[in-house]
């Protein structure tokens, strides 16, 4: 009896689970026979389980639920709110009663008689709130599939059983190489690790489960809390068919439902502010779930109000969350990460709902935990979305692994922003009062000696990794490292009590490799080192200092002559190898056929490739020509002073920098683009001149001018008579620019005053059209 009365409490939980969401979706269409008659056969069934298990007081409830929903499938009774309100307080106290059964526990008693009298009067109602428009699911019903019931720990016992049969044929597989070839045994070898591989998937995939399971709560959550708040919601949902690690289901079950929370309090203005705002009445919340790569991504997006960023920032000074200097430094989307802030709270009064400040900093700790990451977009007056990315087990999270000493460890991937080299010329480490700060590009960033944390020696001998990583708290801090193995998808397993309670780890894993290694927690290392944003401890008059350098994200490499070489960061599109074959002279000039397109190709005339080789190329664009860029290897990336020793001539070098101690060459990329897009200079052409003080005009202006067919001149340079000059209203020329007609530029795209009759620099529609009109007015 005892385990009969265990599979009938275990059956009820996953059917009770959907049942909410099928009431809900049968309230807004009554006609969906379908999910009525899914909903009679479940209360049915509880009641015929009820009578043998001799459980009288639920047969009594469930008796009266399949009374009232019999007379709806007869036709006799029409179903209405009333109906649906009384069905539902039936469904929940069937599932508390199940769940005292499951505790061991007696439910108290009482109650039952007004629950089965409001499904019997039509006079008699369950309190209820204000009505809400609610949930629509596109699903359609699905047979059901032939399954037995096991118990998770046996599936767990399996997975770490292949884990070790993984390791024992890693094992195998050494010993095999080490005695040399044997076509026999390598054959039957293959045959077994294939059939390992095979097991290992299957038993991965026993632990999913469609993901439909956590969103068939969230039709009821958003019906009663719109209801209560007094407001109008529609919630879409879809992607159920999505599949998930069940013991993740349980992991962002938390996190989806407050965010579906923040969604409803904060996010859906009430009927009157969304009519005054133009908008429909009712808002509009969107769950969706699919599958990217290895990620399952799920989004929580709704059309509200939006989170205003500067009062996002204002509440967080006020709260003493952040410093006015850091202020002053952070661009938007570093303000709206302020929101996982523990302790901010953008509510206005504090509610059953919400207010308290303590939330979306516990959804990203938790969310980060199993190795995920939470990102969040939004606009002002039109909605936010916030998006999940999470593994889709558990057990398997991507992560990087790096040496300290001798020792290997792990970290998840999601955590780590950057990697950077602490004696790199970006990269300036210091000391503030006792603990070390990383100065990354204008930026500092405390800085956590992982050997020094652990106990454990390093050699690195004083020339460290940095990884930096952000805490689930939103801080970033850099992590001192030896060495950067490599990216994996590893096995994650919980590691011994005595571990776990340093606080600094999240877990232990087993590599193909079979060499034991413990997965960093980036929050634990954060709290047990004391990890604290250093702006309070920097000098004034640093902070101004640096305030007024300016810097350029530049990529260093090394080129196909062996010289050194720099470029521009914003104007590499990406880095892509090569096949050498693909590359041809043509009319006296170096091609690259890649993606079905030619592109002219610089970089490697005094070294032409051989056929069968690979080439490593920058593809760089400036918004409407692409052009390749052949290199050997790729350095490093700073931030630099723009400032460089200018070239005699102008050509592929526009001059050279100082890097640290070494002198850099400075590509000029722009004198690339224009000798790609206009071939050979004509006299012809009429003369445009340019700023030469400004680094703007030379550095993205020039070849935009150069395309639209004028040769380009600088200030200062030359006597020859110009067709047009182009100023900017924000900074006057070192040297006059006479011209026939002046072009004039303004750097924000809102028309002031001052800057009455100019056109805003990156309107191009707009600057080729007075290009146009300046040289028909010669």
């Amino acid at each position: 009896m005892e385990e009969l009365l265990g599979e009938f409490i275990a059956e009820t939980r996953e059917t009770l689970e959907p049942l909410a969401g099928e009431i809900v979706a049968w309230e807004a269409d009554p006609s969906d026979r379908g999910r009525l008659d899914s909903i009679f056969r479940f209360v049915h069934t509880v009641k015929g389980s009820c009578g043998f298990l001799d459980l009288p007081r639920l047969e009594r409830l469930s008796h009266a639920a399949e009374s009232a929903l019999a007379e709806v499938r007869s036709g006799d009774r029409t179903p209405d709110r009333k109906l649906v309100n009384a069905v539902l307080a039936i469904i929940d106290r069937i599932g508390e009663y199940v769940e005292a059964l499951a505790a061991g526990e007696t439910y108290p008693e009482g109650g039952d008689e007004a629950l089965i009298l409001a499904l019997e009067d039509n006079e008699v109602e369950a309190p209820e709130p204000t009505p809400a428009i609610v949930a629509q699911q596109q699903s359609t019903p699905r047979a059901p599939a032939r399954s037995i019931r096991l118990p998770v720990e046996l599936l767990d016992r399996m997975m770490a059983g292949v884990s070790d049969m993984v390791l024992a044929r890693n094992e195998l597989s050494r010993r095999l190489r080490e005695r040399g070839g044997d076509a026999i045994v390598d054959t039957a070898f293959e045959r077994l690790s294939a059939c390992v591989a095979e097991m290992r998937e299957s038993i991965t995939r026993t632990r999913m489960q469609r993901i439909d399971g956590l969103f068939s709560a969230l039709p009821r959550m958003v019906r009663d809390l719109s209801a209560e708040l007094h407001k109008q919601v529609h919630l879409i949902i879809d992607g159920g068919d999505v599949e998930l690690d069940r013991e993740m289901i349980e992991m962002i079950r938390d996190p989806l439902t407050h965010i579906v929370r923040n969604s409803i309090d904060h996010g859906i203005e009430g009927p009157a502010d969304r009519a005054a705002a133009g908008k429909a009445v009712g808002g509009t919340l969107r769950v969706d779930a699919r599958q990217s790569g290895n990620q399952i991504l799920i989004e929580i997006a709704d059309d509200g109000r939006g989170i205003d960023d500067e009062k996002l920032l204002a509440k967080a000074l006020a709260a003493g969350l952040v410093t006015r200097e850091r202020a002053q430094r952070m661009d938007r989307q570093e303000r709206l990460e302020l929101i996982f802030a523990a302790g901010l709270s953008t509510a206005q009064a504090v509610t059953a709902i919400s207010g308290r400040g303590v939330g979306m900093d516990v959804v990203r700790a938790n969310v980060e935990r199993i190795g995920g990451t939470v990102e969040i977009d939004t606009t002002l007056g039109r909605g936010t979305r916030l998006t999940l990315r999470v593994p889709m087990t558990l057990t398997i999270i991507p992560a990087l692994t790096f040496a300290v000493g001798a020792e290997l460890f792990a970290i998840p991937r999601g955590a780590v922003d950057e990697i950077v080299r602490s004696y790199g010329g970006s990269v300036e480490v210091e000391m503030v009062g006792s603990a070390p700060v990383a100065r990354i590009r204008g930026e500092r960033v405390p800085v956590v000696e992982l050997a020094k944390l652990l106990g454990v020696p390093s050699y690195s001998g004083g020339r460290s990794i940095l990884v930096v990583v952000r805490a689930s708290s939103g801080e970033r801090y850099a992590l001192s490292v030896d060495s950067v193995q490599d990216h994996e998808e590893l096995v994650v397993k919980p590691a011994a009590p005595a571990i776990m309670a340093t606080g600094v780890y999240a877990g232990t894993t087993l590599p193909d490799n079979g060499r034991p290694m413990l997965l960093i927690d980036p929050a634990g290392v954060a709290q047990v080192a004391g990890v604290r944003a250093p702006d309070a401890a920097i000098p004034a008059k640093a902070e101004a200092e640096e305030a007024r350098i300016e810097t350029v994200p530049t990529l260093l490499f090394r080129a196909c002559d062996h010289a050194v070489r720099a470029i521009r960061l914003g104007l590499v599109e990406r880095i892509e190898d090569v096949a050498a074959s693909a590359i041809a002279r043509v009319g006296g000039r170096l091609r690259l056929s890649h993606d079905g397109r030619i592109l002219p190709l610089f970089g490697c005339d005094a070294a032409m490739p051989d056929k069968d080789d690979r080439v490593r190329v920058l593809l760089l664009g400036d918004g409407t020509t692409e052009i390749a860029y052949a290199i050997g290897e790729v350095i490093d990336i700073h931030a630099l002073d723009p400032a460089f020793l200018p070239a005699a001539e102008p050509g592929p070098i526009a001059g050279v920098m100082l890097v640290g101690e070494i002198q850099v060459e400075l590509v000029d990329c722009f004198w690339l683009f224009g000798q790609a897009g206009a071939g050979v200079a004509s006299p012809e052409r009429p003369l445009c001149v340019l700023d030469s003080t400004d680094p703007w005009m030379r550095d993205i202006l020039r070849p935009i001018v150069e395309q639209a067919g004028y040769r380009v001149g600088w200030s200062g340079e030359g006597d020859e008579a110009a067709a047009i000059a182009i100023l900017s209203v924000d900074k006057a020329p070192a040297a006059p620019l006479p011209a026939a007609s002046v072009i004039r530029l303004r750097a924000t795209a809102d028309e002031t005053a001052a800057s009455a009759g100019s056109i805003y620099r990156y309107d191009r529609h707009g600057l080729i059209a007075a290009l146009a009109a300046a040289q028909g007015r010669r």
